[in-house]
C-alpha cells in the first residue's frame, strides 16, 4: 500500500517524490512529469515526455551499477515512476564540463563546445542563476562534510568517465552533466539526473542540422532532443 502523498522536501520541481512502504521497507517513488521548466521557469510540455524521462534515467543508473558506482535506484515501478531507496537528498548538485559552455567561453576567451582537457566541476545550491558556490561554502554552510565532499568528487569523476566513454563510442560529446547525490543508511548514492535539463550531448561533427541542447525553447526541439538521448540510451 501507498502511504498518504507528501512532497518530499528534496524533489525538484519537475519531478513528484512520494514514500511508499513495502515489505516493511520504505521507499521513495520518482514520477517524471510531461514537461520541463526553461530558464525563465517556463514548462515546456510534451506528451509522454515523463515515460522517456524515466526510460533514460533507469537506463543510465543501472549502466552505472555495472561498474560499481553506488545508485539509489531500485528498478522502475511504472513507465513513468522510478523506484528508490528511501534517501534524503543533498540540497545541492554538481555540474561536470567536458566542453565549454557559452558562459565558460566567454570568460576564458575560448570557443564554444571546445573541449576541456580536465573535467571541470561547479557546484550549485538551489535552481536560480546564481546557484554557484564554492565546496567552503557546502562545508562551512553544514551542507556536507569534507569527507562525504570528498567521496562526492570521487563518485562525480567515475560517473563522468564511465558516461563520457558512453557517448564517445557514439559518435557524441558530453559537454555537460549534473551529478545529483542522496544519503540512505549512512551511504552516499547518486539519485539523479539523466533528463535534457541535465545531460547536454554534441555530435563530434556539428552541422547545419544540429541541434544546441542549451537552446531548447520549444515543444518540437524539447522532443527531438528527448527523443535522441532515448536513441543513445537504447542504441
Amino acid at each position: 500500500m501507498i502511504n498518504k502523498s507528501t512532497d518530499n522536501d528534496n524533489s525538484t520541481r519537475e519531478q513528484t517524490v512520494k514514500n511508499i512502504s513495502l515489505d516493511g521497507n520504505t521507499y521513495l517513488l520518482v514520477e517524471y512529469p510531461d514537461f520541463i521548466e526553461d530558464d525563465k521557469k517556463k514548462k515546456i510540455r510534451v506528451k509522454g515526455l515523463g515515460e522517456k524521462f524515466a526510460a533514460v534515467n533507469s537506463f543510465f543508473l543501472d549502466y552505472l551499477k555495472e561498474y560499481h558506482i553506488p545508485v539509489a535506484f531500485v528498478k522502475n515501478y511504472s513507465r513513468a515512476v522510478l523506484k528508490f531507496l528511501d534517501y534524503q537528498k543533498f540540497p545541492f548538485y554538481i555540474r561536470i564540463y567536458n566542453a565549454a559552455d557559452k558562459r565558460t567561453a566567454k570568460i576564458f576567451n575560448k570557443k564554444e563546445f571546445e573541449p576541456i582537457n580536465l573535467p571541470l566541476f561547479e557546484f550549485h545550491y538551489g535552481d536560480g542563476k546564481d546557484s554557484l558556490v564554492s565546496e567552503s561554502h557546502l562545508i562551512s554552510f553544514d551542507l556536507c562534510t569534507y569527507e562525504e565532499l570528498k567521496l562526492i568528487n570521487r563518485i562525480c569523476s567515475k560517473v563522468n568517465a564511465v558516461l563520457k566513454s558512453y557517448f564517445e563510442r557514439r559518435g557524441e560529446v558530453l559537454a555537460e552533466l549534473d551529478c545529483y547525490f542522496g544519503k540512505a543508511d549512512n551511504k552516499i548514492y547518486v539519485v539523479e539526473d539523466f533528463t535534457p535539463k541535465s545531460l547536454k550531448a554534441i555530435p563530434h561533427q556539428i552541422n547545419s542540422k544540429f541541434l544546441n541542447p542549451y537552446k531548447i525553447t520549444t515543444p518540437s526541439q524539447l522532443r527531438k532532443y528527448t527523443d535522441h538521448l532515448f536513441k543513445l540510451s537504447s542504441s
